[in-house]
């Protein structure tokens, strides 16, 4: 389908909160080894297949392969995993790496119709970091046309896991990310409100400070902060370590927009610190990296004391679905979580 003219918002689409019903979840097998070397590629390609099989129980998995090397390579990991291969595509784009969370299209539906489409952000490889990565912001173009729905083009720098909507017109976000230099020097606050209001149609937004320690996207919402329901934020927090001063600090800003926008407040613990001696830092772990699938919600875990309790946390907030923890330790080697490497497409009402 064709590139739009307008915005969503004035064509009455919104973005759906994530617990709406799919119809595919999008994934990006690994294959960089700057990201996972040869130590752990094994390793997160198990996890790739266990994701795509407890997916593929509720909905369609489509995954990006390079090349039909990388597609039969795939095809036996997932197979092996017990995966539903009628429910399992292989998408033939090229990318450079797993992150689709964050170059790929954020998909919308219309509010009336419930017809689909979508807004393909630039990517600008979190504030030109990368520049060997700067190439998927080609295959999240080729996803979205791969999609066949209309879409809208901005022009502004956006990662998906530096929102989170509630798919009622509120989104979370934080000033580290989208008020950073590196992304949209020449925008402001108020002109990025406008845009979020306009592009995926949250005229609220709450602003959290900055992210965790480990995070090298400038602090992506999606590895502390997510909303579980419409009124419903879950919130991670540390007592100690890095991370509790700046994650307390978010929970007071949560706090004070809690009577405004009628907000159920539930603290989520953080692991053990993964500290990665090579490059001395710690890594991103994190069980708000979540996601939720039309059956499941894979929770990435990290053979830590507190994994059964973000478990039973979870089991709470999402009494339908069955929770899958995923051992993520590998996963996370590459800065970034189970979130980050997956991309949902509703499915269309009506």
């Amino acid at each position: 389908m064709a590139l739009q003219d307008g915005t969503p918002l004035s064509k009455g689409y919104r973005m759906p909160a994530e617990w709406a019903r799919h119809e595919a979840t999008w994934l990006s097998w690994p294959k960089n080894p700057l990201t996972f070397p040869e130590d752990v590629i094994d390793e997160v390609e198990g996890v790739f297949a266990q994701m795509a099989a407890a997916l593929g129980s509720g909905e369609l998995v489509r995954i990006l392969v390079d090349d039909q090397a990388l597609e039969d390579r795939a095809y036996a990991k997932v197979s092996k995993a017990g995966a539903d291969m009628s429910r399992v595509r292989f998408e033939r784009i090229k990318s450079a790496d797993v992150w689709i969370r964050d170059y790929g299209p954020s998909f919308l539906l219309h509010k009336d119709t419930g017809r689909k489409a979508a807004v393909k952000w630039d990517f600008n490889a979190w504030g030109a970091k990368y520049d060997d990565l700067l190439y998927d912001d080609v295959a999240g173009q080729n996803v979205v046309e791969r999609s066949g729905v209309p879409y809208f083009k901005p022009g502004i720098v956006m990662e998906g896991g530096s929102i989170d909507v509630n798919g009622n017109g509120l989104v979370l976000t934080t000033e580290q990310c989208l008020l950073n230099k590196n992304r949209n020097p020449n925008l402001d606050r108020r002109q990025i409100e406008e845009y979020l209001k306009q592009y995926i149609a949250t005229p609220d937004v709450i602003w959290l400070a900055s992210g965790i320690e480990g995070d090298d996207t400038d602090g992506h919402i999606d590895d502390f902060a997510r909303f579980s329901s419409a009124s419903s934020v879950l919130c991670a927090f540390s007592e100690r370590g890095e991370n509790a001063p700046v994650l307390e600090r978010n929970w007071s800003l949560l706090e004070n927009a809690q009577d405004r926008f009628g907000l159920e407040l539930q603290r989520l613990p953080m692991p053990e610190p993964l500290y990665l001696e090579e490059e001395e830092r710690n890594l991103p772990a994190s069980y708000a990296n979540f996601y939720i699938g039309n059956k499941v919600v894979l929770l990435p875990v990290f053979e830590d004391p507190m994994d059964k309790v973000a478990a039973d946390i979870m089991s709470s907030h999402f009494p339908g679905r069955e929770i899958v923890p995923i051992v993520a330790r590998e996963l996370v080697y590459g800065y970034g979580g189970i979130h980050c490497v997956t991309q949902q497409e509703p499915i269309e009402r009506g």
